[in-house]
């Protein structure tokens, strides 16, 4: 093809969503980026027509959620999205000079990668708005949560991924049944769920393979534990089906869990410090291990002190503090950090461990024992019980969004 033809080809129009559009060119951008954020997480990819059509359908929501952004007049200007990329590149410890010559070594437009912090940042005010706002807690639900605990009804944690095949309004649920039946017989025969999560799955998790992480009885989305409650070993995949369509949901691990303390007895308190990497589109998993690894060895041998590897390299907010997280108890972390914190002496340091936010060296300096604060633990039950809800609302907060809008699309179908 002549330039012409291309550039021709990559104006074309993909899709109509209300008054706006997505270019070709858009849409090869951002199944790139997909694909390569994919290859990261180490998800098998699906075939490109199937990734080019869940790439869409999330541009589609997108460009719902911009425009309804738009109708109550939340803006977003150049300044703060140049202030988010700052803090990106900060973060992965370069210039933002460096970040765009990274992202263009990989292909990707860093006016779009702009773009695509923009809409991050004014769909989460919007959601924060519409959604997060509107959950409201009974503390009847709370006290239920409380003497669930204490009965031991949330010992163990199972790491959970999701599949979500809709049925809407007007369409063949028969259809959407035989799709669902069909992912789950694949699913339980082997196939990669994280492939199958991107290439089929509606939820906004898609893109992630699906993974939910790490979630007790109480803080799973109901009709996801209604699915596994009867059968919920390692490995389990199984369907469930709720008035906004079928979810398949797998059991990738389980583990017992950590719980808040929930008494007035005495609680056992950990001060420590940590360091936290992340893997990103600029610093692969393979990156970060052998960096965090480095900073170890140096940390050990005596040749650098913990705090100024966490000022140094940390892009957690304690960094600034040398790591210090200062006084916790048990629920304040995530179970994988939890774990492994309380296994270390005062002064000892953990080998390079993951959560799902990231890598972590973790240094205990000091432990305590205090009367535990019974508020506490009602706010860590509203914390559980917020989260458990919110995938529930944000869910169907897409739906109407993407239900609401006039789409046309242009794409022709695989």
């Amino acid at each position: 093809l002549s330039d012409k033809a291309v550039k021709l080809a990559l104006d074309e129009i993909a899709a109509v969503v209300n008054d706006d559009v997505i270019t070709e060119y858009e849409l090869q951008q951002q199944t790139h980026i997909a694909a390569l954020n994919l290859r990261r997480q180490n998800i098998k990819l699906p075939p490109m027509k199937m990734l080019r059509r869940q790439v869409l359908n999330q541009m589609i929501l997108d460009k719902a959620v911009a425009q309804r952004a738009k109708e109550t007049g939340i803006r977003v200007d150049d300044q703060m999205v140049s202030a988010a990329v700052e803090q990106i590149a900060s973060s992965n410890k370069m210039t933002v000079e460096k970040l765009r010559s990274e992202l263009a070594k990989d292909g990707v437009s860093f006016t779009m990668f702009r773009e695509q912090i923009r809409s991050e940042i004014v769909g989460q005010r919007l959601r924060e708005r519409e959604v997060d706002s509107q959950i409201q807690i009974p503390e009847s639900e709370i006290d239920s949560y409380l003497a669930d605990q204490k009965g031991g009804a949330a010992d163990s944690e199972y790491h959970i991924s999701h599949i979500l095949i809709p049925v809407d309004a007007g369409e063949d649920a028969a259809k959407a049944k035989a799709l669902a039946e069909d992912i789950l017989k694949r699913a339980q025969a082997g196939e990669d769920f994280g492939s199958l999560a991107v290439s089929y799955s509606k939820a906004g998790d898609s893109m992630s393979g699906g993974e939910l992480g790490w979630r007790t009885s109480q803080n799973m989305p109901t009709i996801l534990w209604e699915a596994i409650r009867q059968k919920h070993d390692n490995g389990t995949v199984a369907l469930s089906q709720d008035s906004s369509g079928y979810h398949i949901v797998k059991v990738t691990g389980v583990r017992n869990g950590i719980g808040a303390a929930i008494s007035t007895g005495i609680v056992h308190k950990t001060r420590a410090r940590h360091i936290l990497m992340q893997v990103s589109q600029l610093t692969p998993e393979a990156t970060v291990v052998s960096r965090m690894n480095e900073i170890r060895a140096k940390i050990v041998s005596g040749k650098e002190d913990f705090q100024t590897m966490a000022r140094l390299y940390s892009v957690d907010p304690s960094a600034t503090r040398g790591g210090d997280l200062g006084w916790m108890q048990p629920g304040d972390t995530v179970p994988e950090f939890e774990t492994v914190m309380d296994k270390l002496k005062p002064g000892e340091v953990s080998p390079v461990i993951k959560s799902r936010f990231g890598y972590h060296i973790i240094k205990v300096e000091e432990r305590k024992d205090e009367k535990a604060d019974p508020r506490r633990a009602r706010l860590a039950a509203l914390q559980a019980l917020r989260e458990k809800k919110l995938v529930e609302a944000v869910e169907n907060w897409q739906r109407e969004l993407r239900d609401k809008a006039y789409v046309e699309i242009r794409e022709p179908e695989a």
